[in-house]
């Protein structure tokens, strides 16, 4: 049985094992050399050892990469850990509460707590205003269109409209709106009018009073009989008295402008008229006047 022998190649980096090759032998004779000598060998170039070199080299350079690598895992890994001293050091370095600023703060709190408490005492009243107004809103709606009923406020339209073309009196306005030949408001309705119209009585009797004179060129006590009277005006003794003191008319032309009338409409003598201007069932003029009238017929 035959045992095979594995035979290892010389390691590259030992020239003087004795296992590397021999160098090449020249049978021939040299050029240039005599003939019958044998030249010398000459000797193998030396690449193993420049091959070794490198690799050392290479061995090296790896360790100081590992050297590196783990000086830096210590520094990184000393970092990490929570250094006592560098704590207190940035402690000192964060700046400390001066006793000036801690006065200042507690100076400032009750300044603010203080501006708090006026704002909050501002603010009340405000909010109890603004608490009060809704409450009186529906006394500002009452008289608003949409609180009141169509028929009461058409009324009160009808009632300003008698008011101020017609200057009648507050009796005379609410006969006419419930008056059956008149506007047929309900009594309510018409109440409702005449009590939330905004008119001067007193002005309406002066006017009708100075329409009856300018016109009709009644008496004064005529006028007043007229403006009071329940089949009239129906103005109070009180509104009529304030028309006929304040109107200014001249009442002996009236009295000539009525005898006029008398005369030329009626065919009436003067002594016919001068009893019409002067009866208390007549024009009641006073006796003077009628006198006057007589006298200036013809003028």
């Amino acid at each position: 049985m035959e045992s095979s022998v594995t035979s290892m190649p010389p390691s590259p980096q030992d020239p003087s094992s004795s296992d590397l090759p021999s160098g090449p032998e020249f049978s021939g004779p040299a050029h240039g050399a005599p003939p019958g000598e044998v030249p010398a060998p000459t000797a193998p170039a030396r690449s193993g050892k420049k091959k070794g070199l490198i690799a050392a080299g290479c061995g090296c350079l790896a360790l100081l990469v590992l050297a590196v690598g783990g000086c830096s895992a210590l520094v990184f890994s000393g970092v990490g850990d929570d250094d006592p001293a560098a704590s207190e050091e940035t402690s000192a370095a964060e700046p400390a509460e001066t006793p000036s600023d801690a006065a200042e703060a507690s100076e400032d709190a009750p300044a603010e707590e203080a501006a708090e408490d006026e704002t909050a005492a501002e603010d009340a009243p405000a909010e109890e205003e603004a608490d009060e107004e809704p409450a009186e809103a529906p006394a500002e709606e009452d008289g608003a269109d949409g609180d009141v009923p169509s028929d009461h406020a058409s009324a009160l339209k009808s009632a300003e409209t008698y008011s101020d073309l017609m200057h009648m009196s507050k009796q005379g306005i609410f006969e006419q709106l419930t008056s059956e030949y008149g506007d047929q408001f309900s009594e309510e309705a018409a109440q409702y009018a005449v009590d939330t119209l905004d008119a001067d009585w007193n002005d309406n009797a002066l006017q009708s009073a100075e329409s009856y004179s300018e016109t009709m060129h009644m008496s004064k006590q005529g006028i007043f009989e007229q403006l009071t009277s329940e089949h009239g005006e129906q103005f109070t003794e009180e509104q009529a008295q304030h028309a006929i003191d304040t109107i200014e008319a001249d009442w002996n032309e009236n009295a000539r402008q009525s005898a006029l009338v008398y005369r030329d409409t009626m065919d009436m003598s003067p002594e016919a008229i001068r009893d019409q201007l002067s009866s208390p069932y007549g024009d009641q003029f006073t006796q003077e006047q009628a006198d006057y009238a007589v006298e200036h017929l013809d003028d």
